[in-house]
């Protein structure tokens, strides 16, 4: 099992018991076991400059210079982010003749500018439209769950979470249009964080939807992911900043009673259940809310929702020359956006403002509101074959978290099971750029269910 959180890594690093090197060799070590997740999480493993860059960052801080407390860190970096030199091929073969990046994504840049160190790239479900995990092409990592059973570990960030669940990263930097950084953090016990839309640039990425793409981060805590967040918006991150515990402020939490409760399986239901009860008994105010609003989603959505035309829009001249080469999976999604005329696309931005400023009215005078990260547990690949079933359990993963994206609003999915048991996480919803006070509530949420 890994040794290091991010933040106890950076803790580790300030006081001389580990280094830069060290970190990097055990999280490339990791990688390369032969009996490992190694070759089915990254696409490419950036091995020599990782470890040049870890050598820099130590003689760094050795002169106090090192750039942020979080200089030498490993991470792993989802396949659709540019990194310069580097082919950005979206977990696809359609794109891996294209030219290499010439620069990177502002928010990878932010995150080596802080002096973090990006051990590769990890694999996803294609072009990042499902969120399933399963990439056809390139392989796809096992949950580390009931492992040798080979269960999905949930997408499209497939790799950024397995990354981190064997060690092999610290931290992984995602995308998020529909729950993509927190479905796989809740079938992995691990935290998932989606900020509001505009908080990170998404420039330097392969998009999927315009409306709804976000930049976030899976890792072993809130505040690792408050950490990758904080320096990706372009602020500062310190150890004495970190969020933790509440220090005994009673929360007031919607907890949300139709809609995201539908269709849950046995074991997410008990976990559920017991996760209230301990919330409760811990001085959470509960209070159970009805949204009407959020009903009227999947109507909004009927004809492919928001990503089917915007990236449909976007593929089109691909389309032409290598269609052959997508998943089917994946291109049926995409061909949903000829279902979408102007008129239909227009509509749908109209009623998504209508949804929000209804929903507003029922949720915004909660601390945050809470809802289980998706309702059944992860399945076995080999249980996903049929491409009926696969369509119906794809969609459910994604019910509950598209509901955050679609109300352009941030969550957090932190573990809420028993040490040992399935993997289930709670989502806790926060409101439109009220990211950072949601990591504080969520980190505070996290040690009352942790002790």
């Amino acid at each position: 099992m890994p040794r290091h959180t991010l933040l106890s890594a950076a803790r580790d690093l300030a006081e001389g018991r580990t280094t830069s090197r060290d970190l990097v060799e055990d999280a490339l070590a990791r990688i390369a076991h032969p009996d490992g997740e190694g070759a089915r999480t990254f696409m490419a493993v950036h091995a020599h400059a990782a470890r040049l860059r870890a050598d820099h960052m130590d003689a760094l801080r050795k002169d106090g210079r090192a750039p942020s407390a979080f200089a030498g860190l490993p991470m792993s970096v989802k396949d659709l982010f540019d990194e310069a030199g580097v082919v950005t091929r979206a977990g696809s073969r359609v794109l891996e003749d294209s030219a290499p990046a010439i620069g990177d994504a502002p928010a990878i840049a932010r995150l080596n500018s802080a002096g973090m160190i990006s051990v590769g790239r990890t694999t996803m479900t294609e072009f990042a439209f499902s969120g399933v995990g399963i990439n056809p092409h390139y392989g796809t990592p096992a949950n580390p769950w009931r492992r040798t059973e080979s269960r999905v570990p949930g997408g499209s960030s497939s790799g950024a979470a397995i990354s981190v669940t064997d060690g092999m990263a610290l931290v992984g930097i995602g995308s998020d249009t529909g729950g993509s950084c927190r479905i796989p953090a809740a079938l992995t016990g691990l935290v998932g964080f989606k900020p509001t839309a505009s908080r990170v640039p998404r420039a330097g990425t392969v998009p999927l939807s315009s409306t709804l793409d976000s930049i976030g981060s899976i890792a072993r805590s809130v505040a690792c992911c408050w950490a990758a967040d904080s320096l990706m918006a372009g602020g500062g991150a310190s150890l004495r900043d970190a969020p933790a515990g509440m220090g005994g402020v009673q929360l007031r939490l919607g907890v949300l009673t139709n809609y995201v409760l539908n269709d849950m399986d046995e074991t997410v239901g008990r976990t559920w259940e017991a996760c209230l009860s301990r919330l409760a008994v811990r001085g959470a105010s509960l209070i159970d809310v009805s949204c009407p609003a959020l009903n009227d989603i999947p109507v909004a959505n009927s004809k492919g929702g928001f990503p089917a035309p915007e990236s449909l829009a976007w593929h089109a001249p691909l389309l032409q020359t290598r269609r052959a080469d997508y998943d089917p999976f994946v291109l049926r999604r995409i061909l949903r956006g000829q279902e979408q005329s102007a008129i239909d696309y227009i509509a749908l931005h109209e009623s998504r403002q209508r949804i929000m400023r209804r929903a507003a009215d029922c949720l915004d005078c909660y601390d945050a509101v809470i809802m289980p990260t998706v309702p059944i547990v992860a399945p076995r690949q080999d249980e996903l074959t049929d491409d009926g079933h696969y369509a119906a359990i794809n969609m459910l993963l994604l019910r509950n978290p598209t509901v955050v994206n679609f109300l352009d609003r941030c969550a957090v999915s932190i573990p809420c099971h028993t040490p040992g048991e399935a993997p289930v996480g709670l989502t806790l919803m926060g409101r439109h750029g009220d990211d950072q006070a949601l990591l504080h509530i969520a980190a505070g949420i996290e040690h009352e269910l942790v002790i």
